[in-house]
């Protein structure tokens, strides 16, 4: 004999009389909606996202202000390697700090875990989210997320005002092929899941520091 359930049966009529009452169309995304404020100083705006984003933005005027504070940063941090993405312009930016830490460079290797910090170049600064875009030539997936301290090294020509002008110039670079990976960074790693806690270096760095220079 069949065990009673009303519950079930509760159930499957709500589910029924559901399935005999006409969907309406859904109306589908309004075509003059505005999720972002229009863009009028992507530089202003750049340094306004970035703080929302608790990434730290500072601008110089030339090479040697970029060097003077990369070397504030790195003063900043405990003893220990620096992993830098190898590129010329780098070598010349570290070069002018005239650091003692010792150095890795990305053509040696990925980053060690106890790298105390990385130091790459943007592909793209996006204005419009505060974001760093960076492919694997920043020195492969681990650059971005080993050390818990991260610096950009950019100009202000990277700016753009948002994502699809960034992964369009990509593309149209043929780096997006290039490359086994591209990533938008929107500020340091952090997390509030446990409590609404914020906590940063949940799953990456917990500094992000942007030397954003607006000169030659």
């Amino acid at each position: 004999m069949p065990v009673e359930n009303p519950s079930r049966e509760l159930i499957l009529e709500r589910i029924r009389a559901g399935l005999r009452t006409p969907v309406a169309p859904h109306p589908g995304p309004r075509s003059d909606a505005v999720i972002f404020e229009p863009i009028r100083n992507p530089l202003e705006r750049f340094q306004q996202e970035s703080t929302a984003n608790l990434m730290e933005c500072t601008l110089t005027s030339d090479l040697a202000g970029a060097a003077l504070q990369l070397g504030k940063i790195l003063d900043s941090l405990p003893a220990g390697e620096i992993f830098l993405q190898d590129d010329p312009s780098l070598r010349r930016l570290i070069e002018l700090t005239k650091t003692q830490r010792p150095l890795r460079w990305s053509s040696e290797g990925a980053p060690r875990e106890a790298s105390e910090a990385t130091v790459s170049l943007a592909e793209a600064l996006i204005a419009q989210t505060g974001s760093v875009l960076v492919t694997a030539e920043c020195g492969g997936r681990g650059a971005s997320i080993v050390a818990p301290c991260h610096i950009v090294y950019a100009h202000a020509a990277q700016l753009v005002p948002d994502l699809e002008t960034a992964l369009g110039n990509l593309f149209r670079s043929g780096k997006l092929v290039r490359n086994s990976f591209a990533c938008v960074i929107s500020g340091s790693s952090r997390t509030a899941d446990i409590e609404k806690i914020l906590v940063q270096g949940a799953h990456g760095p917990r500094r992000l520091a942007v030397i954003l220079q607006t000169g030659r």
